[in-house]
């Protein structure tokens, strides 16, 4: 029957459709009741085209401020922030297509309407209703939300969110960013390179608060560098918003002082897209926190209702859900899958230089009272980051002291993204830190310094 699949998932992001694929590749019949475009936040206005604004970022930063230096002499340099949109928005299209043609490869059915669950393994979509023999899957994602308590209610001109940062046709003058996470520091990243003034606040008493401290500390000094005005531990005790301009009364360092900008950016937590699944009257319960309660296979409280992706829990990370559709699917399809350590998935941040993390963090090793071994090794050592005029940064090594095992690694550098997943390998098969150490690392390159930082921690590193 037309309504009738094995597998039906709400929502088409990066959990949802992945989920989707594997689902059909094993033989499900499967459906992705979506209302907006496929792929999801990230896709559409978030990952993908932030990165691409941050290429066009760092090519501008490169071009004057490092060109000089390269030989390269560079004159009427101008920046156009609207043409810097309009290619990552057609970054954006390209991927949210790529995603329909997948859909269309394996099969998979797409609803284009909001979907309700319904008792029995039943979707209401639209007038539609449809029916899953095996599962239901709840995948619906995040969105932005603004700070209403501080007067910085979202109004799409003078206080904006992620999603409106990356349509604007120019940057703005001045800018203040709320929450200096991930999303805050990339967004600072992008409008400073474009010549915006930027004052970056965070109400923790550093910035990428849930990163290893050492690299907080480095992108502070970066940012600062660049003349972006960081202010940690601060807190917005007011707001004074016209269409024009936000007025913000900014409390730091035990004193309160006025903040001017053009707009603010709100960036600070997302909110959770539950509200029209019907999840109370189809016995979905909620934790304490607000996300789905599901146990370790994913299922929630009904029967046959599972939930993958920012809904099930942190980390709210677009590769966290994608490997969970994974799992789920191969569940469903009544495979054993290898179980998710949550604990080794990596984390990144794109401003430049980049920020990736597996792991624990120093502070998290003391806290627990581990005993461990620091290993390190300064990019300013790297004869790779030397070339590439890209020295900032380090590799940082949590070696337990007793076993060798990898309790944390932490990098900062120009392609820390990429240089992360030596060692998330290197956790998930429980490799120590020898074992890291005996691969081979072609010289000259970045991923030199993980294996000198390995080094470092057995105290026999050799390049510094």
């Amino acid at each position: 029957m037309a309504n009738q699949f094995d597998i039906i998932i709400l929502g088409g992001g990066p959990a949802g459709y992945v989920c989707a694929i594997r689902a059909a590749q094993l033989g499900l019949h499967t459906a992705v009741v979506e209302r907006e475009k496929l792929g999801g936040v990230c896709v559409n206005i978030g990952c993908i085209p932030s990165k691409a604004l941050l290429h066009s970022a760092y090519v501008a930063n490169v071009i004057r401020h490092d060109a000089k230096d390269l030989g390269i002499t560079v004159e009427g340099v101008t920046l156009d922030f609207g043409i810097a949109m309009r290619r990552s928005r057609q970054v954006s299209e390209q991927n949210s297509k790529g995603v329909e043609f997948l859909m269309k490869k394996h099969k998979v059915t797409v609803v284009r309407d909001t979907g309700t669950l319904l008792p029995g393994r039943k979707v209401q979509a639209g007038k539609e209703t449809l029916t899953a023999s095996k599962a239901v899957v709840l995948a619906t994602g995040t969105r932005v939300m603004g700070l209403p308590q501080i007067g910085l209610e979202l109004n799409k001109t003078s206080v904006i969110s992620s999603d409106e940062a990356l349509l604007l046709e120019q940057a703005p003058k001045s800018l203040a960013i709320i929450g200096a996470g991930a999303v805050g520091c990339e967004f600072a990243d992008i409008f400073n390179a474009f010549d915006t003034q930027v004052t970056l606040i965070e109400i923790l008493p550093r910035i990428l608060p849930l990163e290893d401290a050492e690299c907080s500390a480095a992108i502070a000094r970066s940012f600062k560098k660049r003349k972006i005005d960081v202010l940690a531990g601060a807190k917005v005790k007011g707001a004074k918003v016209t269409p024009k301009k936000v007025t913000l009364d900014v409390e730091a360092d035990g004193k309160t002082r006025p903040v001017e900008v053009e707009k603010v950016l709100v960036g600070a937590g997302r909110a959770l897209n539950l509200e029209t699944l019907g999840l109370e009257a189809a016995g979905v319960k909620l934790t304490d926190r607000g996300f789905v309660q599901v146990d370790k296979n994913l299922k929630t409280t009904a029967d046959g209702v599972y939930c993958i992706g920012d809904i099930a829990g942190p980390p709210m990370l677009a590769h966290k859900g994608s490997r969970e559709g994974v799992f789920l699917a191969e569940q469903v399809a009544g495979k054993q899958p290898h179980p998710i350590r949550y604990d080794n998935v990596p984390s990144v941040t794109y401003c430049h230089p980049e920020v990736a993390s597996i792991g624990l963090t120093e502070d998290q090793c003391n806290e627990r009272k581990l005993e461990y071994q620091v290993g390190k090794f300064p990019l300013t050592a790297s004869g790779r980051a030397r070339a590439s005029n890209e020295t900032e940064g380090f590799v940082k090594i949590l070696r337990d002291k007793k076993y060798g095992e990898i309790l944390g690694a932490h990098i900062v550098a120009s392609h820390a993204s990429e240089m992360i997943h030596e060692l998330a390998v290197a956790r998930e098969n429980e490799y120590t830190v020898e074992e890291v150490e005996l691969a081979v690392h072609a010289h000259p390159t970045l991923s030199e310094a993980v294996a000198e930082a390995a080094l470092d921690s057995l105290g026999r590193v050799l390049h510094t």
